[in-house]
């Protein structure tokens, strides 16, 4: 392979961001394309008049002592602190309070802060949607929904994508990687989010819920940082969610309040869904990422690392070591 001068990082989640940020550390020139208006990824926020909401990743922990060092930088630059709910488990014959001693982070203001703190140092192409590439003596070509074809060559490409949506894309490039990515099995997750005109009187701040179909639920007003009325976040299970995949918002909706109505909470004052179509994996793969340096192409994502906001980002780091080792 070529001398590696230029990457591409398809995919501004954060291990996008963190395989980009430690490219462009190591002096390579990094272009970063995401089909969505801004960075974050499943690290999103659902905003609207007076209220917000993390209607993705609800927390992340940080275990591994390079990722604790990149949040308590993120810490000192404000946009990540320490969240400490009154945490309850319901389910399995009864309900209980858990004294927790696991650290959880969360974004401030918003679950969305670490990424786009990390985006503002990174040339970032947005609303440009990745549907193809080739490769020939110049380098590697983009193809997107919006433009056609790109005139920018890469030498690396490094897709930080879900695995179904990878796996077609890298078919006829790179048949080790397209297989892996085939073999991986992502989840779906309904997600809503609940605003209401007063702090409910619940006994607990977030719980886990183990019976029914919810998996989660949390009072999002209760995280640093936050503004704006009384929200909730309900996540659905997994199975639950992949069973009514294709229901109507207002049928998945009835369903999962009376759920939360079981725990003593009120109707909301208003409610919005969200459907994430490749929430989680069923077994997230133990490899951190995935790398053919012969054909210049990587993989990287929160479904390799053992999957979650922390396996994200140290996937796109080791990524990227393995690109400069070989640059």
């Amino acid at each position: 392979m070529k001398t590696i001068k230029q990457c591409a990082v398809i995919g501004a989640g954060l291990a996008g961001l963190s395989c980009a940020s430690a490219l462009q550390q190591a002096g390579l020139a990094v272009t970063v394309f995401e089909k969505s208006r801004g960075p974050a990824g499943r690290m999103s926020t659902r905003r609207g008049q007076d209220w917000q909401c993390d209607h993705g990743a609800q927390y992340f922990t940080a275990r591994d002592p390079v990722f604790r060092a990149e949040v308590a930088r993120w810490q000192e630059a404000g946009v990540a602190d320490c969240w400490t709910p009154r945490l309850q488990v319901f389910g399995d014959g009864g309900q209980r309070e858990t004294q927790s001693s696991v650290e959880r982070f969360v974004g401030v203001p918003r679950m969305t802060a670490p990424a786009h703190f990390l985006a503002q140092s990174l040339n970032m192409t947005q609303q440009t949607t990745i549907t193809a590439f080739r490769h020939d003596a110049e380098g590697w070509q983009l193809q997107s929904a919006e433009h056609g074809w790109l005139a920018p060559r890469f030498d690396v490409l490094a897709l930080a994508l879900p695995a179904p949506q990878a796996a077609p894309l890298l078919a006829g490039h790179a048949p080790d990687l397209a297989a892996l990515a085939a073999a991986t099995t992502m989840r779906a997750s309904w997600a809503l989010m609940l605003q209401f005109p007063a702090p409910l009187s619940l006994p607990f701040d977030a719980a886990f819920i183990n019976e029914g179909p919810l998996r989660w639920v949390a009072r999002d007003s209760s995280k640093p940082g936050r503004s704006g009325i009384e929200t909730w976040l309900l996540h659905a299970t997994a199975d639950w969610s992949q069973a009514h995949l294709e229901q109507r918002a207002e049928e998945v909706a009835t369903v999962l309040l009376k759920a939360f109505a079981d725990l003593g909470a009120p109707a909301p004052q208003h409610w919005t869904a969200h459907r994430w179509r490749y929430a989680d994996t069923a077994s997230p793969l133990d490899q951190s990422c995935a790398w053919v340096p012969n054909a210049g192409l990587g993989l990287c994502g929160d479904w390799l690392a053992g999957g979650k906001v922390e396996g994200a980002w140290c996937s796109g780091r080791d990524l990227a070591a393995q690109i400069v080792s070989a640059a």
